[in-house]
C-alpha cells in the first residue's frame, strides 16, 4: 500500500512538472493591423455612396455578346483556373487529414512469429520446467501466432489538434477566394485583350483609308509632274510614305495574330479566328462606375479575403506550434487471440490477450527543434500580417488611381475626338489647294500625317478608357460572384 502512494506521488509530481515547463512556452508577437484600423472613409474626391459597381454579376456588366461567350468558355477551360481548382482539393483533403488525426486510429494486425531463448536465460530456464498440460513440455523454439486490433489516440487535452485542424480549414477557406481572384483576373484579361484587339483592327482599317489617300495623292503627284506643276521628290515622298504605312499594315497584322492567340490561350484551346464586330468599336461607351466606400473592399475583393484567411491560419499555426511545449497524452491498447500454436488460438479464453497503456510525455531537455518551429510560425504570422496590410493598401491605391483615369481619359478623349475632326477636315481642303498648286506636297503629307496620328490615338484612348474601366470592375472585386 505504502509502494502504491509513492506510485501515485511520482506521477502527481512528473505530471505538475511536466504542465509547468508547458506554461513556460513562448507568446505570440502582437502587432496592431494600422491599415485596415485606419482605412479612409470614402476614396480621393469621391463622394461617400455605397453604389458599388463591383457586386454586379460580370454577365451584366458585360454586354457584348462575342465578349461574354469568349468568358464563358475561358471560365471553363482556363488552365490556370483548372490548377487553382486542384490546389483547393490539396487543401480540403489536408482539413480531413487533420480532422482524421482527432479520432482513435485501429488498425487490424496478424502475425505469426518464432523465439528460441537460451537454456542458460531466465526466459529459457523458465519455459524448460513449464508444462502446458500434465505431462506435455513447453515446444523449444516457440512460436507465437497473434491476430486482433491496436488502437493509438492522442488524447487532444490542450485542443493542439483542434487548432491544427481550425488552421487548414483557414487555408482551404482562402484557396477558395483564391480561385475566385483568379476568376476576377482572368475575366478582365480576356476583355481587356478582346478590347485591344478590337482597337488593332480599327487601326488596321485606319492605316487602309490613310494607304488609300496616299495612293490618290501619289497620282495626283505624278500627273503634276508630267504638267511640270510638281517634281520627281514629291513623287518619291509620296511613295515613300505609301512603303511606309504598308510596312504598318503588316506590323498590325502580326499583332492581332498574337493577340488572337492570347485570348485563345486564355481560353484554353488552339489558335483560332476570334469572333467580333469591330465597326461599333468606336460607338461604345464605357460604363459608368461606382465605387462605393473603401470598406467594402474588405469584403468583395476576394484577394483581400484571401489574405485575411491566410493571416487566421498562419496565427492558428502559431497557436498549435505554442502548444508542442505542452506534454501529450497517448493512449495503446491491443485486444486478439495469441498463441503458440494456431491449433489454440480457438480456445477461449485461454488465448485472449490485451494491452492497455497511456503515456504522458513532455519536452524537458533540448527544446530547439520546437523552439524552431515556434519561431517559423511566428514569422509567418507577422509575414502574414503584412501581406494582408499590403493587399489592403494596393486595392485602395489601385481604385483611387483608376477612378481618376477614367475622368482624365474621357478629357483626353474629347480632345483627341476634336482634334481628328479638324485634322480630317484639313485633308480635303490640303488636297484641293494641293491639285490647284497651291500648296505644295509637304503641307499635304503632314496634314495626312498629322490625321492618321490622331485617329490612331483617338483609337488607342478608347481602347484605354474601356480597360480602364474593366480593371476598375476587377479592383472593385467585380466579375467572381
Amino acid at each position: 500500500m505504502e509502494n502504491l502512494n509513492i506510485n501515485k506521488n511520482i506521477i502527481a509530481t512528473t505530471f505538475i512538472s511536466l504542465i509547468l515547463i508547458g506554461c513556460k512556452a513562448p507568446m505570440a508577437t502582437k502587432i496592431a493591423d494600422q491599415v485596415k484600423e485606419t482605412i479612409p472613409q470614402n476614396f480621393d474626391n469621391q463622394t461617400t455612396s455605397e453604389n458599388n459597381s463591383g457586386i454586379i454579376p460580370w454577365k451584366e456588366f458585360f454586354t457584348d455578346p462575342n465578349l461574354v461567350k469568349l468568358i464563358d468558355e475561358a471560365l471553363k477551360n482556363n488552365q490556370e483556373l483548372l490548377i487553382t481548382l486542384q490546389q483547393i482539393e490539396i487543401a480540403k483533403s489536408d482539413v480531413m487529414y487533420k480532422n482524421g488525426k482527432l479520432s482513435p486510429t485501429v488498425v487490424a494486425k496478424l502475425g505469426a512469429g518464432v523465439n528460441k531463448a537460451g537454456r542458460y536465460t531466465s526466459e529459457g530456464a523458465g519455459d524448460a520446467t513449464t508444462e502446458i498440460e500434465p505431462g506435455r513440455e513447453m515446444p523449444d523454439p516457440l512460436g507465437n501466432f497473434e491476430g486482433g486490433l491496436v488502437a493509438n489516440w492522442e488524447i487532444d487535452i490542450w485542443h493542439k489538434l483542434r487548432t491544427e485542424k481550425k488552421a487548414a480549414v483557414a487555408h482551404y477557406l482562402s484557396t477558395v477566394e483564391g480561385k475566385n481572384f483568379v476568376l476576377s483576373s482572368l475575366i478582365a484579361e480576356v476583355a481587356d485583350n478582346y478590347y485591344e484587339l478590337l482597337s488593332l483592327d480599327n487601326q488596321l482599317d485606319i492605316i487602309h483609308q490613310y494607304m488609300d489617300l496616299q495612293k490618290k495623292a501619289l497620282e495626283v503627284a505624278k500627273i503634276q509632274k508630267q504638267a511640270m506643276a510638281a517634281t520627281e521628290l514629291a513623287v518619291k515622298k509620296f511613295e515613300a510614305e505609301l512603303a511606309k504605312s504598308s510596312a504598318t499594315e503588316y506590323d498590325l497584322k502580326q499583332q492581332i495574330t498574337e493577340k488572337e492567340n492570347q485570348i485563345n490561350a486564355l481560353l484554353g484551346r488552339y489558335p483560332q479566328s476570334i469572333v467580333r464586330t469591330k465597326e461599333s468599336f468606336m460607338s461604345i461607351v464605357p460604363q459608368t462606375i461606382y465605387t462605393g466606400i473603401p470598406s467594402q473592399l474588405l469584403a468583395n475583393r476576394p484577394d483581400i479575403k484571401q489574405a485575411e484567411l491566410e493571416l487566421e491560419s498562419a496565427k492558428l499555426d502559431v497557436e498549435a506550434a505554442r502548444k508542442e511545449f505542452y506534454p501529450s497524452l497517448e493512449i495503446n491498447a491491443t485486444l486478439g487471440l495469441e498463441a503458440f500454436n494456431p491449433s489454440y488460438l480457438v480456445k477461449l479464453p485461454e488465448s485472449i490477450a490485451f494491452n492497455l497503456v497511456g503515456e504522458l510525455a513532455g519536452p524537458l531537455i533540448n527544446k530547439s527543434a520546437i523552439k524552431a518551429q515556434f519561431k517559423t510560425a511566428d514569422a509567418r504570422q507577422i509575414q502574414a500580417l503584412y501581406e494582408y496590410d499590403k493587399t489592403i493598401l494596393d486595392a485602395y491605391i489601385d481604385v483611387s488611381n483608376l477612378m481618376s483615369k477614367i475622368k482624365n481619359l474621357d478629357k483626353y478623349y474629347e480632345l483627341k475626338a476634336q482634334e481628328s475632326k479638324a485634322l480630317d477636315d484639313g485633308i480635303g481642303i490640303a488636297n484641293q489647294l494641293f491639285r490647284n498648286s497651291r500648296a505644295d506636297y509637304l503641307e499635304v503629307l503632314m496634314n495626312q500625317r498629322d490625321a492618321l496620328d490622331a485617329k490612331m490615338e483617338l483609337i488607342e484612348a478608347k481602347e484605354r478608357q474601356l480597360s480602364t474601366v474593366v480593371n476598375i470592375y476587377k479592383s472593385l472585386g467585380g466579375g467572381w460572384k
